[in-house]
């Protein structure tokens, strides 16, 4: 069974490490994060935000009806910073920038990137080529998204031309997972400012040292040159 750990604890929520194949809510045959965590003597969590099944990292859970609804409005109001990191094999058509427009749901759950700009996913992206330790050459991501739309971070790299290795739906590139995975969280709550990095333990990729040594996995994100956010999504953090 997937194991799942608790990297903070609050009086009003938690801070854990989320393992691919574990889902939000429990489907048939699956393993959810509140079934396990309830296993693990932390009852009636409120879930206030979302990772696909397949993406590892960092989630936050409130404790109880009040720390979510603010939890869930700081996440609405882009209150709280969120930072990726993902490989792909494939070169994108710009190094880094922005990625943003609408999400249109195509067919079978599959999402793609429009030009409309009605409802936007609006994503910054860092990007390098990385040689990893057996002379394979990839492309690694940092991921900063200003929305949380379904899918988007994944329907974003296939946009510009580099699929996220291992993802079942958008690209045709097998790997041992997907290698998606939600790296750092910075907020503050209730006037204290807390951040969390947690690097991946899982992947065969994830765990080189090449990659575990790159200079921007060295950088709290937050330090990065970034592009100057699109009007209307400037992070209040």
């Amino acid at each position: 069974m997937p194991e799942v750990s608790v990297v903070f604890e609050h009086p009003d929520f938690i801070i854990v490490l989320k393992p691919t194949a574990v889902t939000m809510h429990y489907a048939d045959g699956d393993i959810s994060i509140l079934s396990r965590l309830n296993e693990m003597g932390y009852k009636d969590l409120f879930l206030v935000h979302r990772l696909d099944a397949d993406t590892s990292g960092l989630l936050i859970l409130a404790k109880h009806q009040k720390a979510a609804a603010l939890l869930a409005s700081m996440f609405q109001q882009r209150q709280v910073e969120k930072y990726y990191l993902a490989l792909s094999d494939k070169k994108p058509v710009k190094k880094q920038g922005h990625i943003c427009g609408d999400m249109k749901n195509i067919r079978r759950g599959n999402y793609a990137l429009t030009r409309e700009q009605t409802n936007p996913a609006y994503t910054q992206f860092i990007s390098q080529s990385i040689v990893l330790d057996d002379s394979v050459v990839l492309r690694l991501f940092v991921l900063k998204p200003f929305t949380g739309k379904t899918h988007q971070l994944r329907v974003a790299l296939k946009s510009i031309g580099s699929p996220i290795l291992g993802d079942p739906r958008y690209s045709k590139s097998e790997a041992d997972r997907m290698y998606l995975h939600a790296w750092v969280l910075r907020f503050e709550y209730l006037g204290t400012v807390y951040q969390f990095a947690q690097p991946p333990t899982e992947g065969a990729l994830f765990q080189t040292t090449a990659l575990q040594q790159h200079a921007l996995l060295q950088t709290l994100p937050w330090e990065i040159q970034w592009p100057t956010a699109k009007a209307g999504f400037a992070p209040s953090v």
